[in-house]
């Protein structure tokens, strides 16, 4: 089953949950180069399930990196570590932006991890978050240190 074997609602719903954002890099949708995506947190290969509370909004960069990972290196310990999940963790609590908002911090192992293997500090998306805090429209919402529920 894919992400196309989910019912429009269900995508809908994951959509609206997470605002429209990337769950991870935290790229808006509306500027997001490619249309944002539904991730198994578990992969489904390794078990993981269609139920909603194992799906998240990811932009393909991201789904792409994450691909059917759920732990990676903390660079700091160099201990494996779980990565971020979107619906047990809050984003603020693992993850920060520096000053002008282009680049994401780890603030945890999980955090570190998460930003090292999914690549959320990539070039494109660097540049996306620069160019849009000039204009005003960047960081998101303050919905990013929400728990989805």
């Amino acid at each position: 089953m894919t992400e196309n074997d989910l019912s429009a609602d269900v995508r809908r719903r994951v959509a609206e949950r997470a605002a429209d954002l990337c769950e991870y890099c935290r790229v808006q949708g509306r500027y997001s180069c490619d249309p944002l995506t539904i991730d198994h947190i578990i992969p489904r290969s390794i078990g993981g399930s269609n139920d909603p509370d194992n799906l998240a909004l990811a932009c393909f960069g991201c789904n792409q990196h994450k691909s059917r990972r759920t732990s990676a290196v903390d660079p700091l310990t160099e201990a494996s570590t779980l990565l971020f999940h979107p619906r047990h963790q809050v984003w603020a609590e693992h993850f920060a932006w520096n000053e002008d908002y282009t680049i994401i911090f780890g603030l945890t192992p999980t955090g570190r991890a998460t930003i090292e293997a999914l690549h959320l500090n990539r070039e494109g998306l660097v540049n996306l978050r620069r160019v849009l805090y000039a204009i005003g429209e960047h960081p998101p919402s303050p919905r990013e240190s929400h728990r989805s529920e």
